[in-house]
């Protein structure tokens, strides 16, 4: 009986210096990036520039395949149930977490079913106004208006649950203000009734509310972010602003499914880390409307996903919102 444990002692001691060794040789061949969304999203950008660049470092070919539908939860159930060996990697936005509040039942746990990579980038959100609502120029008159006119005033978004509509639901909640919430299927009607004067006011991206703003079209009253954005440096953030509400910004990362070796997991987040270090790469981040955030670790990334899964469902419960 004691030489039978002394051998399986032993078979267990060399598969553990077999599977370091397997790790070790990590990676041996192609990388799917997984982006739950269609092509020429925010999200698409931030897989598309790490796939032409992570090959340079890990020596093998890194490939996104765009898997949308149901909110980003199919492309991301995907990932939670592929193998945890490295080779299948989440691109996600922060609407992972929002969907765990929104969906009364998800396939995957969106805390517990990863493994944290790397934060890669924030997307700022600008809340803008249509020029024809009176006494609106900024964001503390936008408040007065709201609470002057309850439920009168409109704001849309690209649908229900997404960061835009959370983003405003929050604002609301904080000060007490009702306004009519109008849905689209996606953000190009949204923004077409915007200005057409259909809608009062919206949250939307940097690069998306820019040229709008450039052409008097819309105006901004304040960004979502804790920092004046440089590309409109003369708006204010909310709180600069004086109205009450937390940062709304949409963050990005790269998640592995849950019991992905430590070892892979810190390889990525330094290559990655170092990549969102390249001048170029925050030129065409910036294009988009976001910051690249080289200097995080797994256990922050973390640390940020639970924190916001708690503070987005507080603002699903306050305002009873049900993904459609």
């Amino acid at each position: 009986m004691k030489y039978q444990w002394i051998k399986k002692l032993a078979w267990m001691a060399a598969g553990m210096v077999l599977s370091s060794a397997a790790w070790a040789a990590w990676p041996e061949r192609t990388i799917t990036l997984v982006v739950p969304y269609t092509p020429g999203t925010g999200i698409d950008l931030v897989a598309r520039q790490l796939a032409a660049r992570l090959p340079k470092v890990l020596g093998q070919p890194v490939i996104v395949e765009n898997v949308p539908g149901a909110s980003g939860n199919i492309g991301s159930e995907r990932v939670a149930r592929a193998a945890p060996d490295g080779y299948t990697l989440l691109v996600q936005v922060n609407t992972l977490v929002m969907n765990k509040s929104l969906y009364k039942s998800l396939p995957y746990d969106p805390v517990n079913d990863f493994a944290p990579v790397t934060l890669t980038s924030w997307g700022t959100l600008l809340l803008v106004a249509n020029p024809s609502v009176q006494k609106a120029a900024t964001a503390q008159q936008m408040v007065a208006a709201a609470k002057a006119k309850p439920g009168q005033l409109t704001y849309g978004t690209p649908g229900v649950g997404t960061p835009h509509h959370l983003a405003m639901a929050q604002l609301l909640q904080v000060n007490g203000l009702d306004m009519l919430h109008v849905p689209y299927k996606g953000t190009a009607g949204a923004v077409t009734d915007l200005l057409g004067g259909r809608l009062d006011f919206m949250f939307l991206p940097v690069h998306v509310a820019l040229p709008q703003i450039t052409a008097g079209k819309l105006h901004a009253l304040a960004t979502g972010s804790d920092q004046r954005v440089p590309q409109l440096p003369q708006v204010p953030t909310l709180a600069e602003a004086g109205v009450r509400t937390g940062n709304v910004e949409m963050w990005y990362g790269v998640l592995a499914p849950k019991g992905t070796p430590a070892d892979i997991v810190a390889r990525l987040d330094r290559e990655i880390s170092a990549i969102l270090r390249q001048p170029d790469l925050a030129t065409a981040f910036e294009a988009q409307g976001m910051t690249p955030a080289p200097k995080g670790t797994p256990a922050a990334f973390g640390a940020l996903i639970s924190k916001d899964a708690e503070r987005w469902a507080e603002v699903v419960r306050q305002g009873n919102i049900t993904a459609e």
